[in-house]
């Protein structure tokens, strides 16, 4: 029964009839220890009745962190559902639960797109509940698969409700690690915790203690004898409405004389009175409980037998209302902190036992190492050979916060000190790739001071860098990196270390880039290191592009071959090169290979390293002027890096969005998405900072404010980032401003760049951008020469929007120089492109200019397609619908809900004036 709460049930019964309708929904409940969250709970699971399916678990406060133990409790009851998952996701959950072979790792986002498909495949019959406790407690790698889910539910009609304790309250829950790369396809290491919590950002309800007068019913309705007086009013004062302490403050008076301590404390001392006047053996069985993370009853009572307590020991627990046992045959607390209180309370030594019969009544496998490694009290080489076992299955389940816990563990039961030295230097490396930075740190400190292994402090300077990386400071990690990679160590680790140095230097400047690749390019790699392709064809694709001598740079194809033969991993270490080819210009290579590794990665289920593959796709659409090609890719790859905390991709991925909507003269969309991107996800500059600005400053040139232009653009291609790829491109940009502005000795030293730049490319389009800029910049008599011969240029390469520019331009030249019959065609071109393209600035620009030739442009036009009216993700769809491709098909390939696909379907089929699928392709044809 609830008291009050009229708020709360409003909000359940809400996400239940949302449900019910086929709409997914997610709530958050946060608040103290005991206020009522639990409460909550109960009353959705009894509202939701026979028509819901109910599965639930609860997190549980644990000394080990085992890997997916949350998740394949809250989903044990749907593993029969496992083969209606497609290839990639199955594989993921069956490796995650120890079903299958965990081979690679498990990609952290498959993880949770894969959970996603089962709770939609759990609510296909009926709607689906489902329900967390304790969310805080939960391990890692479960709350980050949750989290994903959570965030994609939207049709499916899955009712997602949550309860965690509010921050500060207890352990709260970190960030979700991904790994991410930028710049010229740079190497990049695992990100740190994105946000002060994963649980930020999903629909939250807070309680609060319960008005007085439900206060005074419960405690009245509670208590057998009724408190009276001044114990009543103090016990509502002090209560302050929790709901916990109303019902067991009053069982002791020792609680009440304990005013100065913390309202926690005091429930914990009143739980201490109820569990001390049970028999011992009572008192040693609910040890053991609380200590046996799954509740699991026989394991308990098996343990329980080897220390003297028999099952007969429950029923006075039962009877206290202590704990329950449940039909799936689990123990259950009557609150998290009675499981506390029983831990707290008892002696080190018997906590000791009690993990030691645990693990002796446990099957082998990782929970009996645990619960072993828990209860020694001196190193054991094979307990601790056992536990780097564990941790080392744990990182190939993709776990790396419980590798770093069994690896740190497994340290220090390790005998010898150079074993416990490199155990410690895997905790460390496991800690940095879970984004664990303070605590990687740490490990990197104990294992340094132990050691004189040139190779072993290489690797901690390598976790030390990638720390100063994510905090920001890129000289400092570019130093450490660069300095580790000089050591006495194999030519293979120096190489990694080198592509991570470049990643730093990408954004320290052009003298530390060059440093990097001139080392990485002296490297002695034997022919068939994995990596050796990509170090030859990193520095041949930048260092020219720097003004800098390199070999000359092979195609990328080639590269690719030769990398995927001598067992580089694919596509996470060829994603690189797509960044690399756009460094110098090789654009088109970038769309072929990005557009096959996306596949790739799609097929495989690679998915963690979509968001780097799908920027560095959307450039290469853009930079061809498929500008909504470009939106609809960068959309997908943006909510992806959102759904896992990958703050890099989700700053440049905004960032390249804020571009199309520049180009569309979309103002609002354009300053919004900028803002985001320049808001970075750590202590870290926004990763997509000269994107946002080129974009701002293509905003102001299409509206024609070229003096804030002509700012943004110095200052990008001239500043620290002038060699990055955006900041490059954006030179033709600066000069078309400086000239406006009549200063056009602004842009003089970039342009310079850009043409020495524009040189080593050697590519027809980026010649023709040079001519366009020297049309401008003048002499004014050889201005048409360039003209032409840039637009002659243009012709060979399918490069659109580029080349309306250079048309709106020249015919711009000729109306100035009262040629207006010879402007016309070139200015009628130009509008027609633009409006196809739906680039309304420089459309408004062309027709004005058209007026002014004395020729009535046509009115602005209508989108040219009715496709133009859909959002990129029903583009995206109806675009695979067309091809024949099925819902289910389409929710394996685009990582949605097959009820998803069909509720966007549904969406697009009016705005395309259609009304069945198949009437899909014929749309799209036209």
């Amino acid at each position: 029964m609830l008291y009050g709460r009229e708020r709360e049930r409003a909000a359940v019964d809400a996400l239940l009839d949302g449900a019910r309708g086929g709409r997914s929904g997610v709530l958050l409940l946060r608040g103290e220890p005991g206020i009522g969250k639990t409460a909550v709970l109960e009353y959705a699971v009894a509202a939701a009745g026979d028509g819901f399916r109910v599965v639930r678990a609860t997190g549980v406060e644990y000394e080990a962190e085992l890997p997916f133990a949350g998740l394949s409790l809250l989903l044990a009851s749907g593993l029969d559902r496992l083969d209606a998952l497609p290839g990639p996701q199955r594989r993921s959950l069956e490796s995650a639960f120890g079903l299958g072979e965990a081979t690679g790792g498990t990609d952290r986002l498959l993880a949770g797109l894969a959970t996603l498909g089962l709770l939609a495949e759990l609510a296909s019959e009926r709607p689906l509940l489902c329900v967390v406790d304790d969310v805080q407690w939960l391990d890692r790698s479960s709350l980050d698969a949750l989290l994903i889910a959570a965030r994609r539910l939207r049709a499916e009609g899955v009712a997602l409700l949550l309860a965690a304790r509010d921050t500060g309250a207890g352990a709260d829950v970190g960030g979700v690690a991904a790994a991410g790369a930028e710049g010229a396809g740079a190497d990049g290491p695992a990100r740190p915790d994105a946000t002060a919590g994963p649980l930020a950002g999903l629909p939250e309800l807070r309680l609060t203690g319960l008005a007085e007068p439900d206060a005074v019913r419960l405690l009245d309705d509670r208590t057998g004898a009724p408190l009276t007086g001044p114990a009543r009013r103090r016990l509502l004062a002090e209560a302050a409405g929790n709901p916990l302490a109303l019902v067991e403050l009053p069982s002791g008076e020792a609680d009440l004389a304990s005013g100065g301590l913390a309202l926690t404390s005091r429930l914990r001392i009143a739980f201490h009175g109820q569990v001390t006047g049970l028999p011992p053996a009572t008192q040693t069985l609910l040890l053991v409980a609380a200590a046996e993370e799954n509740g699991a009853l026989d394991v308990v009572l098996a343990a329980a037998a080897a220390l003297g307590a028999g099952a007969d020991a429950l029923e006075p627990a039962e009877r206290a209302g202590l704990v329950t046992v449940g039909a799936d045959r689990r123990f259950a607390f009557r609150h998290p902190l009675l499981r506390a209180a029983v831990l707290q309370r008892a002696p080190l030594q018997q906590r000791l036992a009690a993990h030691r019969a645990l693990g002796e009544a446990l099957e082998e496998g990782d929970r009996r190492t645990w619960h072993l490694a828990l209860a020694a009290t001196a190193p054991d080489a094979g307990l601790a050979d056992a536990l780097e076992r564990t941790a080392a299955r744990a990182e190939a389940r993709g776990a790396h916060g419980g590798a770093a816990a069994a690896y740190e563990r497994a340290a220090g039961l390790t005998p010898d000190r150079d074993g416990a030295t490199r155990r410690l230097v895997l905790a460390a490396e496991a800690a940095t790739e879970e984004g664990k930075l303070e605590l990687a740190e740490a490990l990197a400190e104990r294992a340094g001071a132990r050691t004189d292994s040139v190779f072993a402090h290489a690797l901690l300077d390598q976790v030390r860098a990638v720390a100063h990386f994510w905090r920001g400071a890129y000289p400092a990690a570019y130093r450490l990196l660069l300095d580790a990679a000089a050591t006495d160590i194999e030519p293979a680790h120096a190489a990694r270390m080198l592509l991570q140095a470049f990643h730093a230097a990408w954004y320290v400047g052009e003298e530390p880039v060059a440093t990097v690749l001139d080392r990485l390019a002296a490297l002695p790699l034997a022919a068939d290191e994995p990596l050796a392709p990509l170090a030859r064809h990193l520095p041949a694709a930048v260092l020219p592009a720097l003004g800098r001598p390199a070999d000359p740079l092979p195609d990328v194809r080639a590269t690719a071959a030769a990398a995927r033969k001598a067992g580089a991993e694919s596509p996470v270490d060829l994603v690189q090169l797509c960044g690399a080819t756009l460094v110098l210009g090789r654009d088109h290579e970038t769309l072929e290979l990005a557009a096959e590794l996306t596949a790739e990665a799609r097929a495989k289920g690679t998915v963690g390293v979509l968001p780097t593959l799908q920027f560095f796709l959307a450039e290469a659409e853009l930079f061809h002027g498929r500008h909504r090609d470009a939106e609809v890719t960068a959309t997908e790859g943006l909510a992806l890096a959102r759904d896992t905390g990958q703050a890099q991709w989700t700053s440049q991925l905004a960032s390249l969005l804020a571009c199309v909507a520049a180009f569309a003269g979309d103002d609002r969309r354009c300053a919004e998405l900028a803002a985001a991107a320049l808001v970075p996800g750590s202590a870290a500059p926004a990763a997509g900072e000269p994107w946002a600005h080129w974009a701002l400053a293509l905003l102001d040139l299409g509206r024609g404010r070229a003096a804030a232009a002509a700012d943004r653009l110095h200052a990008l291609t001239t500043g620290p980032y002038r060699h990055h790829v955006g900041a490059t491109r954006a030179v033709p940009d600066l000069v078309e401003a400086a000239v406006r502005l009549g200063e056009p000795e602004r842009a003089a030293e970039p342009y310079e760049r850009f043409a020495r730049w524009a040189g080593a490319a050697g590519t027809p389009w980026a010649e023709a951008l040079r001519l366009r800029c020297q049309a401008l910049l003048g002499p004014d008599e050889f201005a048409e020469a360039a003209y032409l011969a840039a637009l002659d240029l243009h012709e060979g390469v399918h490069r659109p929007f580029e080349r309306a520019r250079t048309a709106l331009l020249y015919g711009e030249w000729l109306r100035r120089e009262r040629r207006r019959t010879d402007a016309r065609p070139h200015l009628g071109a130009a509008l027609e492109t633009f409006e196809r393209l739906g680039a309304e600035p420089w459309a408004d620009r062309a027709r004005a200019e058209l007026t002014a030739t004395g020729t009535a442009a046509p009115a602005p036009a209508v989108a040219a397609s009715a496709l133009a009216a859909l959002t990129p993700q029903e583009l995206q769809i109806a675009r695979l619908a067309a091809r024949g491709l099925t819902n289910r098909d389409i929710a394996a390939q685009l990582f949605l809900s097959p009820r998803t696909v069909g509720h966007h379907l549904y969406k697009a089929y009016p705005k395309l004036g259609i009304a069945s699928r198949t009437e899909l392709a014929a749309v799209l044809r036209a």
